[in-house]
């Protein structure tokens, strides 16, 4: 590190030298890295001022501690060999010299000054970032470059932008007209640290018409931020809605089309997480180049290996139970128990985590306030497409055909060659497997545990009863209807009264239209 910043110095000093005198003095240098702080700051801001070109290396090696400090003079030393922080030239250590000492003040001072300094590169990339760097870290001493750069900047975006940053400083300026100046300006920002900034400065006012002209440019920019509030409690709500589908469908097999009461439903969920977990390794192990594929070999696993473990289940006990719900409820209640604990005795009970491919990492910055995370449009494509298959599947398939009848009348299907208890299986499996799809994509927004299934059995039971038993298009209405409901109401009473208020409603429901927002039609409603 010191190697680099001794040659960034020396490869700066020559570029410089060729187009223009050093500008930093040995005093300016001097006074910047010895003294009080205030006195430190006050001689980093006057040179800053100057958009000095070369403060910007002598920075750098404040930050990385390769400066000492002897005789008013500033010298960096790197690799035993000294440099005059002033004029840039090979220097001969004083045996008094002491390390220049910065606390974290300094510090966010040094890095505040290197943003500045950045606002006049010539790379675009660079003035953008440093203009998002110091929304929140600038000062009326920086205020002399953010107004040369302004004067020099082209780029429309980027000068409206440094505009905004000169209002955010005068905002504390200790004129209160500058202060109504500045607030003016800022009601064309729509960020959220801007309303922040807004709101605090509003608290300390005394000045009656600088004070109106901030609620003004407060009420302007907390209108412009509405649209990006109300943009994302909808995402939220189709988020969660989109994680309560791909719950609910296989539950919509198993109970709704099967009448089996699945408490393990959950379980298979953690199984099919867990198979990703278990991908996710083997790809990390044997084929780390290839990481960021492992979630398309994730999404088949996890589908097998919960319909493998449901095939077990409805051969061995599910079988011997159709027909008597309560022993259902009581058997597949301990067979969720047996699932947890086996889980616990081959990972461990504590969660695991499973990483996104870095396809799925980050997200789209829509607006100020509004990001939508990719592994969350993820997901709500998966379920879409999940729910797309499924549908074909029972409407357009012999397996959806045979599940249909057998569901309808399970005597006249059997009289007519249809393998029943085949058929069982097959469709168990099928709804088993839907909630290892389920547990892989809960596995992209949380960690992997023993109890994950736990959270979302309820809900995914209340999914199914309120869109009608059976009926597709009810589980998907019910799921998004249950997600944007819990969402809107959590920002009104809060996330224990929303669920509340969301089982009640279900209830005072299902008490009026016991059969769901989709009802069975035709002869088979009464059977």
């Amino acid at each position: 590190m010191r190697l680099r910043v001794f040659s960034f110095l020396l490869a700066l000093l020559a570029s410089v030298a060729g187009t223009q005198a050093w500008a930093l003095t040995s005093e300016q240098a001097g006074a910047i890295a010895a003294g009080d702080i205030d006195g430190r700051v006050a001689a980093l801001n006057a040179v800053v001022a100057e958009a000095d070109v070369t403060l910007a290396p002598f920075v750098k090696a404040l930050l990385d501690d390769a400066v000492k400090t002897a005789g008013g003079k500033a010298y960096v030393v790197t690799d035993g060999k000294a440099v005059d922080a002033g004029t840039g030239k090979p220097a001969t250590l004083p045996a008094d010299a002491e390390d220049a000492v910065n606390n974290n003040r300094m510090r966010r001072e040094l890095e505040s000054a290197i943003a500045v300094l950045q606002l006049v590169s010539p790379d675009r990339a660079v003035r953008a970032k440093a203009i998002t760097e110091l929304k929140d870290q600038v000062d009326e001493g920086k205020l002399g470059l953010i107004e040369k750069a302004s004067a020099a900047e082209t780029d429309a975006d980027l000068k409206a932008g440094l505009l905004l940053l000169r209002a955010a400083v005068l905002i504390s300026s200790a004129d209160p007209v500058k202060r109504a100046a500045a607030a003016q300006a800022l009601s064309g920002s729509s960020s959220p640290a801007t309303r922040s900034l807004l709101l605090e400065k509003l608290g300390t006012e005394t000045d009656p018409s600088a004070r109106a002209a901030i609620q003004a440019a407060l009420a302007v920019v907390q209108g412009s931020l509405a649209w990006g509030e109300r943009l994302g409690l909808l995402f939220t709500g189709a988020s969660l809605g989109s994680i309560l589908l791909l719950v609910a469908l296989g539950l919509a097999i198993t109970y709704g089309l099967m009448g089996v009461i699945n408490m393990a439903h959950g379980e298979l969920m953690m199984i099919g997480a867990y198979a990703t977990y278990m991908v996710q390794n083997l790809f990390k192990t044997f084929a780390p180049s290839a990481f960021n594929g492992y979630i398309l070999v994730a999404i088949p696993a996890s589908f097998l290996a919960s319909a493998l473990v449901g095939a077990v289940l409805e051969r061995t006990v599910i079988r011997w139970l159709y027909g008597r719900p309560l022993e259902t409820l009581l058997a597949t209640w301990g067979i969720s128990l047996v699932l947890m604990q086996g889980v616990r005795s081959i990972f461990g009970a504590q969660n695991v985590g499973v990483e996104n491919p870095a396809w799925m990492s980050g997200g789209w910055q829509v607006l100020p306030n509004l990001l939508l995370p990719f592994n969350r449009l993820a997901i709500l494509i998966f379920a879409a497409l999940v729910l797309l298959g499924m549908a074909a599947l029972i409407s357009r398939t012999r397996l959806g055909l045979f599940v249909r009848g057998v569901t309808q009348n399970r005597r006249m299907a059997s009289c007519v060659g249809v393998n029943t208890a085949r058929i069982d299986t097959l469709a168990f499996s099928l709804g088993a497997g839907i909630a290892g799809l389920a547990g892989c994509a809960l596995s992209q927004i949380g960690n992997v545990g023993p109890d994950l299934g736990q959270g979302y059995i309820v809900d995914s039971f209340m999914v199914v009863v309120l869109g009608g038993v059976g009926q597709l298009a009810g589980t998907v209405v019910a799921a998004l209807g249950l997600g944007l409901g819990n969402k809107l109401l959590e920002g009104w009473a809060g996330a224990v009264l929303a669920k509340i208020m969301v089982l009640v409603f279900i209830v005072v429901f299902i008490q009026k239209r016991p059969q769901g927002l989709f009802a069975v039609k035709g002869r088979s409603a009464e059977a």
